[in-house]
């Protein structure tokens, strides 16, 4: 995020501007303003949404009755620290000894910036399939929102391993999102390196108009199911 521009040819006003009283206050404003917002819509998302949250959750267990309903996975937050993300389980239970024991498809996962294509990953279950199409499989980001280790907006959470393609202490900065600006351009129809430079620039340029940007672009992009596999 920003405390300021350069202006002139004058270093050491430079610094002094970017860490002006005045810009520290915009920023500490932007913070809060976000910080309220993201409480309040993940509550009331929660609150709305909780008929459908109960549905899906059936139409997981009916799918694999001996699988958890909710998957959580260790990403990187704010600051370097750990924390689970909580989607709805798209894939069986055994996904990750599905992907590696299979060399060839672990190794087209890695070379794929992490990724399979739905028709070639056999780890996704049928009803996975249609969550990951529609993006609802997302939903229980709202809870990791809602407790603070999420923001509704800001760069997509890493596992350790994608650390290395971003400028750590830049990426590490701020709290992940749930929706960012790679998912807005694209998701995962962009890889690396250029999903890294995407989600640095948020961080560089981050606030609200921005931000109000992300938010139309992905959800018209979730109800066109653009990017998202």
């Amino acid at each position: 995020m920003r405390l300021g521009k350069k202006t002139g040819n004058n270093a050491s006003h430079s610094i002094k501007s970017n860490f002006s009283k005045e810009s520290v206050h915009i920023d500490l404003v932007y913070l809060i303003i976000r910080g309220i917002f993201d409480r309040v819509i993940s509550l009331l998302a929660i609150i709305i949404l909780s008929p459908l949250l109960l549905l899906i959750s059936m139409a997981i267990k009916m799918n694999d009755f001996n699988g958890p309903v909710i998957y959580a996975q260790s990403r990187m937050g704010k600051g370097g620290t750990s924390f689970k993300i909580f989607k709805f389980r798209s894939m069986s239970v055994n996904a990750e000894n599905i992907l590696k024991s299979n060399a060839d498809l672990y190794s087209k996962y890695l070379s794929n910036n992490f990724k399979l294509l739905p028709e070639d990953d056999p780890r996704i279950t049928k009803i996975g399939l249609f969550l990951r199409k529609t993006s609802l499989d997302e939903l229980p980001q709202f809870f990791n929102i809602l407790i603070g280790e999420m923001s509704l907006i800001g760069p997509r959470p890493v596992v350790p391993s994608e650390l290395s393609e971003y400028d750590r202490k830049k990426l590490l900065s701020v709290k992940p999102g749930a929706m960012g600006l790679w998912q807005a351009k694209g998701r995962s129809k962009i890889g690396y390196p250029r999903r890294a430079k995407i989600e640095e620039y948020y961080v560089d340029h981050a606030c609200l108009r921005l931000d109000l940007k992300i938010l139309v672009a992905n959800i018209i992009n979730i109800f066109k199911g653009n990017g998202a596999y």
